[in-house]
């Protein structure tokens, strides 16, 4: 049975909610608003300004305002995509990307007037080994498990704010809850959704968790971003699967970072065992060949986003053999833990598989090198 929490970057191409989060403090249910209904929406004591600088004070790289405007051609459009991508099946077995909820923000809070859009980068300049005894894991999880880091923060900025409003009503996620975060953030002007399905930001490249709070405040809302992909295609002709069906339109059935983490199979697809390349939990590849993330990506300023040591460099015979102990102690505190056990010995033995199998094979011939140009040059 599919758990129903879901977890974010380690589908790093998907422009959806993120697969399993660990609830920080909030979750979509109707008794988790933070503050009376009965309130009207206040006019904000606050502004749009003093919530970004209290942001800023927290740690948060990135912080921006959106407003959710009824009818508008954004939220329509956004609704479209999301209907014509469930309609083609590209959200596999994921079943909650169904949720009506994720129809209407308004559905998730009636009262929801502005989303305070947040983002932490999370990048650190180590490579993944090109050893092929070693299991290549998702930068995204290499560190803590950030629900919990940017949970703390944004618990705490929400506590800011209700000091400051006493009739405030909010709701904050970290991938918790059917809240299309990437479209959300774009709106904010965080960052455009990529072609590879993730959100670009221009300080940070794609490297960033993204977190809302949604609120009854009437706030000042920042202009939505722009895209700057312009007629690059690098992410869409380096996936080795063709997850990318079109930009931003991502499939989760060719995807690798999907089936090494949300498949719940007792075996993985043939097609994406043979282009598994030794990622074992997530893929980094649309991301790791975009220019923007290639010329503008830095080190995060958030210790608990270094790497774990375990989880640069993991021996693939070790992870073939993974027991629920060595699980427990691998990984500690870490988004990885969406991962069980038995997952983690399925994803490691195909990735032998697959590398034994390449060593008996010629290689083929060099690929074409992609396009790279971009509309609006970083």
């Amino acid at each position: 049975m599919t758990p129903r929490r879901r977890d974010s970057k380690t589908l790093a191409a998907f422009n959806f909610e993120r697969l399993r989060p660990v609830k920080i403090f909030l979750t979509e249910h109707e008794d988790d608003v933070v503050s009376s209904p009965h309130f009207p929406a206040p006019e904000p004591p606050i502004t749009a300004a003093q919530i970004k600088a209290q942001a800023q004070h927290l740690g948060f790289h990135g912080v921006g305002i959106a407003r959710t405007v009824p009818d508008s051609t954004a939220e329509a459009d956004q609704r479209a995509a999301l209907n014509r991508w469930l309609a083609q099946g590209y959200q596999a077995e994921m079943g909650w990307m169904a949720n009506p909820k994720r129809q209407d923000i308004r559905a998730v809070m009636p009262t929801a007037r502005s989303l305070i859009c947040v983002a932490l980068n999370y990048y650190t300049p180590h490579a993944h080994s090109t050893d092929p005894a070693v299991g290549k894991i998702s930068r995204y999880g290499w560190g803590r498990d950030y629900h919990r880091v940017m949970g703390k923060k944004l618990k705490a900025l929400l506590d800011w704010l209700r000091s400051q409003v006493p009739t405030l009503e909010a709701r904050a996620y970290v991938d918790t809850g059917p809240v299309s975060d990437k479209f959300w953030a774009q709106q904010a002007g965080l960052g455009w959704i990529a072609k590879n399905g993730n959100l670009i930001t221009r300080q940070y490249g794609s490297w960033v968790f993204l977190g809302e709070i949604l609120t009854n405040l009437d706030l000042e809302p920042d202009r939505p971003h722009t895209a700057h992909c312009g007629t690059c295609t690098r992410c869409i002709e380096a996936c080795p699967t063709g997850a990318i069906a079109a930009p931003a339109v991502v499939d989760a059935n060719r995807c690798i970072a999907y089936h090494t983490i949300e498949n719940r199979a007792e075996q993985i697809p043939a097609a994406i065992v043979q282009n598994l390349n030794g990622w074992v939990a997530g893929c980094d590849i649309c991301q790791d060949v975009c220019p923007w993330n290639q010329r503008f990506a830095q080190p995060t300023t958030v210790e608990d986003f270094q790497p774990y040591s375990q989880n640069l460099a993991p021996r693939l015979q070790d992870l073939a053999n993974l027991t629920e102990a060595e699980w427990n102690a691998r990984f500690p505190a870490s988004a990885l833990r969406r991962i069980k056990p038995a997952l983690w010995r399925r994803n490691a033995r195909a990735a032998l598989a697959a590398s034994a199998i390449a060593a008996n094979v010629t290689p083929p011939g060099p690929n074409p090198q992609p396009s790279s140009n971009l509309e609006d040059q970083p």
